[in-house]
């Protein structure tokens, strides 16, 4: 039985000739659930370009549909189109357009200064046939303190093309729904996608958590901390919490659902296993 709504995964480039020969195999795992594409992150200011274009090229080499991430901040417009003329020649044709985080020591923005600008010069210069997916805070962006401007930066980045949407990862479903019903009042009409993080490391993706601004409900953290180092149940009840929320997104009517895998397959695939989706 394949998964009651699309699934995507998504990766960061390797380091290392092991990492991409890993990577391989993770892909083709991963293909058991018939992903509709694998996306690839790219390092702040473009500091992973190549390996980032590399990583895609496997994928699609593969038969599978990948979507280079593309970070503005730092960048040029020439420098874009460079990029975006060498994905075309690739037969890459899916993007995820992202601001992205200027490299420690680097002063100016370069000629982008958010997301909805990249949407906007790839469209112009461009044209229509690029698939173009952008971020979503349900908990809001961790740079932006006000509810109502991370609504109508979200809104901004769609009405200037973006096909849909991936949000950043979360575990509490309300905070997804009510992010999905107030951008349908500012008149979005994009799909948005729920992306998801399977608990590969608990006290890790606590971090990140704190981090970002990302509830992890108390329920769930309580019962985490409470089996200490019994790897087994940690792993056993982040399979539980993880599969129940993508039961219950699945059910409200999410489009999509995107992981964030880690470039790692065993904790995913059990989750999609759970939920009968292989």
């Amino acid at each position: 039985m394949g998964a009651s709504v699309p699934i995507s995964f998504e990766f960061f480039p390797p380091n290392t000739p092991a990492g991409s020969e890993k990577l391989k195999a993770v892909v083709a795992d991963l293909a058991a659930v018939r992903p509709e594409f694998y996306s690839v992150t790219y390092g702040a200011g473009g500091s992973t370009r190549e390996k980032t274009l590399a990583t895609v090229r496997d994928i699609a080499a593969a038969g599978h549909e990948a979507a280079p991430h593309l970070s503005c901040v730092g960048s040029t417009r020439e420098g874009i189109a460079e990029i975006l003329s060498t994905y075309r020649a690739q037969g890459i044709r899916r993007l995820v357009a992202l601001r992205g985080d200027l490299p420690s020591g680097m002063a100016t923005a370069g000629e982008f200064r958010f997301a909805d600008e990249l949407v906007r010069f790839i469209r112009e210069n461009q044209g229509e046939d690029w698939h173009i997916e952008v971020a979503a805070y349900p908990e809001y962006h961790p740079q932006q303190r006000y509810a109502r401007r991370d609504l109508e930066h979200f809104a901004a980045k769609v009405k200037a093309g973006a096909d849909a949407a991936i949000t950043q990862f979360f575990y509490n479903p309300d905070a997804y729904f009510h992010f999905v019903d107030e951008v349908r009042r500012l008149g979005v009409e994009a799909p948005i996608v729920a992306g998801i993080m399977p608990i590969h490391n608990y006290a890790k993706i606590a971090q990140f958590a704190a981090r970002d601004g990302i509830e992890i409900p108390r329920w769930v953290a309580l019962k985490m901390e409470g089996y200490l180092d019994d790897a087994a149940s940690i792993r056993a009840f982040g399979i539980e919490v993880v599969a129940r929320l993508c039961e219950r997104l699945a059910a409200g009517g999410a489009p999509g659902i995107h992981f964030y895998t880690l470039n790692q397959s065993a904790l995913t695939l059990d989750i999609c296993r759970r939920l009968g989706w292989l």
